[in-house]
């Protein structure tokens, strides 16, 4: 089962090099890692998404606990929360490529950042879901280059992560 786990830890060196330590160490592959400070200085808020049983969550997530710079661990899957990626692609667009590529991103609700006269660069945010429907509706031979996020999650209504 896939699982987005959010963690707030210190904002310093060495600290997100422990926690992905933690994982490498146990065997266990960390399908995408978002880290950014909070609105505390002092404060990062790091974003996991992996892989395993609910066992195998629930042992990292206590050891995660046992870290030192880490304030407080929650498995955003446990409960209701709100999912985001942001990708970006970029397509050749030539010819009668051109409008159908506006127009599928019109219809995904994205945006057009950047315009060549060979080519677009789509942002599109949503859910997982969303973002790989998104590419598959573009003809794989006018992808130029992909980048994606990873999810980013927060618990819906009064949940949430604070110290």
């Amino acid at each position: 089962m896939r699982h987005v786990i959010s963690v707030l830890l210190e904002n310093e060196a060495g600290a997100l090099s422990r926690v992905v330590g933690l994982f490498s160490s146990r065997g266990f592959n960390i399908e995408s890692l978002i880290v950014a400070p909070t609105e505390d200085p002092t404060l990062s808020r790091m974003t996991i998404t992996s892989v395993g049983s609910d066992d195998i969550m629930e042992q990292i997530t206590k050891h995660l606990n046992r870290l030192i710079e880490v304030y407080k661990v929650q498995d955003l899957t446990d409960g209701a929360f709100v999912e985001r990626e942001l990708l970006m692609v970029k397509v050749r667009a030539v010819g009668k490529d051109r409008e159908e590529l506006k127009r599928l991103a019109d219809i995904f609700r994205g945006r057009i950042l950047d315009v060549t006269d060979k080519a677009y660069t789509i942002e599109v945010t949503g859910n997982l879901a969303k973002n790989d429907s998104f590419l598959q509706a573009i003809d794989r031979g006018l992808i130029l280059e992909t980048v994606r996020t990873g999810p980013s999650g927060i618990g819906r209504g009064e949940r949430g992560l604070r110290v």
